[in-house]
């Protein structure tokens, strides 16, 4: 997985931000969160795929620490979209979430209505 997928997960991104702080360990990373230590595991083994964290066992424990050097990407892309334009702010977000929402509705209400006419249709 490339970095752009592995912190597309919020989950995966908490745990980049908890590891910031420095190295911890599953269990330690799994008390912060509202899913099973099997779970943490598996978001931190994408990390890992990705080159985002790395283990160091220290006896029978593993101890993640992340690795911001692949993160270069991101931080080049966001330089490049804040230089072309404005910064995206929360209000571009939140306009953005809307239409979303507008356009789900919208093609909810022309899926039913078609579905209704074409009923019509084989009727006559």
């Amino acid at each position: 997985m490339d970095v752009f997928g592995a912190i597309a997960d919020p989950i995966r991104r908490e745990l980049l931000r908890r590891l910031s702080g420095g190295p911890a360990r599953v269990v330690d990373l799994a008390a912060d969160q509202s899913i099973s230590r099997p779970a943490i595991s598996k978001h931190l083994r994408i990390l890992s795929d990705a080159g985002l964290v790395r283990a160091e066992v220290s006896g029978r424990e593993r101890h993640y620490a992340i690795d911001v050097e692949p993160l270069a990407v991101v931080s080049e892309l966001m330089r490049a979209l804040t230089v072309e334009r404005a910064p995206i702010t929360a209000h571009h977000l939140d306009a953005l979430d809307t239409e979303v929402h507008r356009a789900a509705r919208d093609r909810r209400r022309g899926a039913s209505t078609s579905d209704s006419s074409h009923s019509e249709e084989d009727i006559a």
